[in-house]
């Protein structure tokens, strides 16, 4: 056919030629349609595209919003929670090793199962927790690991953690007669979200900004932003869930500005629910079982408290709460954001890098800055959201606060 010639001319062939090369270009077009398909039905298992779109709400306003979290009488639900911590805490290097004889898995002298010690590693890096609740009596919380797994398990009046790569089993009973309020250990969104908005007074502007869309749910976005010039606080942004009251994401970015400090939220969530099965728990074949009796499992945050009041309205105190279950002396110096905790350890400073040589001299010299004023001379240890002074003479001061503000209240102290 020549080149100008027009379909008309066309012979069967040429006709069959288009025709496929038609059904060519539009296998393009569908295969990346199917995959795009194929990624929207996952969304709500990436994090990173969980919190996004902008549902059409009713307007609400900041004081309402809190009121409806407060009202949340969320008993029952099951989900993923994804939890990324960046304190910019130095890198160990290697150092870990020489550190972890003293913990309990490395001495021996305890279980690996033991929760006081495992959920510590939710204070850096990136987890995938796996959540279920049934009332005040029955809650699961699981942190998924490589090839591994460790689960927290309340189930009436027996709590249990297990650690699956070293086979070990800690077991404890819950209180019922202590009917105090107990301190729990912050590992979904509303746990956070509740203890950011006891700090909710004067010194903060709450305020409703938008709304969003988190693990498939509708939500507005409530942004928690502390006055205070002195924190390390920038502002704290709650996906609270429009219909339930219930807190989905929780988001808290430093005044230094960069990645978040704690960003942590569903990916997944049904409030359905759980199985009863989902609660129940024997000690696999095998497994070393370490029991603790109940008085020695009383500190604030020990595994006798886990959900002990879940479902519960939280309790909004001032931010005088920072002193709770704090070591023998301890004073909270101001109120609001830049609160600082200060105790004195007897005289117990820091031994410099030089002094402990090695390894862990070297740490010690890679987390602090050596400061002096009216007080002497100490120093600050830091991250970029809690920054400690510790004064060679062995006060310590402890908040959300600058290297300044320590400071500074260390000489008021004097």
């Amino acid at each position: 056919m020549a080149p100008n010639a027009s379909d008309d001319s066309a012979t069967a062939a040429d006709a069959d030629e288009l025709r496929a090369a038609r059904r060519r270009k539009a296998a393009r077009y569908v295969v990346p349609a199917t995959v795009v398909g194929v990624a929207a039905a996952t969304i709500g298992l990436v994090p990173a595209l969980a919190d996004s779109g902008d549902p059409d709400l009713p307007k609400i306003s900041a004081q309402e919003l809190i009121e409806k979290i407060a009202a949340s009488d969320v008993q029952q639900l099951s989900g993923t929670v994804k939890i990324t911590t960046d304190l910019g805490l130095p890198d160990l290097g290697g150092l870990e090793n020489s550190l972890g004889s003293a913990g309990p898995s490395g001495s021996g002298d305890g279980s690996s199962a033991d929760p006081s010690s495992k959920l510590t590693e939710l204070a850096s890096g990136t987890h995938t927790l796996r959540v279920a609740a049934e009332g005040e009596d029955k809650q699961k919380v699981s942190l998924l690991e490589d090839a591994a797994e460790y689960s927290l398990i309340h189930n009436g009046k027996d709590v249990w953690g297990y650690d699956s790569k070293s086979n070990s089993v800690f077991h404890t009973t819950a209180s019922e007669s202590d009917g105090k309020q107990k301190e729990e250990l912050p590992a979904t969104p509303k746990d956070l979200a509740e203890d950011a908005l006891k700090a909710a007074d004067k010194t903060t502007s709450v305020t409703v900004q938008g709304t969003a869309q988190v693990a498939g749910r509708d939500a507005y976005r409530l942004v928690i932003k502390p006055k205070d010039e002195g924190t390390t606080v920038g502002q704290i942004t709650v996906a609270v869930d429009a219909k339930t009251g219930l807190p989905l994401k929780f988001t808290l970015t430093p005044a230094s500005g960069g990645a978040a400090v704690v960003d942590a939220g569903f990916t997944q969530v049904s409030f359905a629910k759980p199985a009863a099965s989902t609660f129940d728990f024997t000690p696999p074949k095998g497994a070393k079982v370490e029991e603790k009796d109940q008085d020695a499992s009383k500190a604030p945050g020990h595994a006798e408290e886990f959900g002990k009041d879940f479902g519960k309205e939280s309790d909004k105190g001032a931010a005088g709460e920072l002193g709770k279950g704090g070591p023998e002396g301890l004073n909270v110096i101001g109120d609001g954001w830049d609160s600082i905790a200060t105790f004195d350890t007897g005289g117990q400073g820091v031994p410099s890098g030089s002094e402990v040589g090695g390894d862990v001299g070297g740490f010690l010299d890679s987390l602090g800055d050596k400061v002096s004023g009216k007080f002497g001379e100490g120093t600050v240890f830091k991250t970029r959201l809690i920054n400690a002074l510790i004064t060679d003479d062995g006060k310590v001061y402890v908040g959300a606060v600058t290297k300044d503000a320590l400071v500074k209240a260390a000489d008021a102290g004097k």
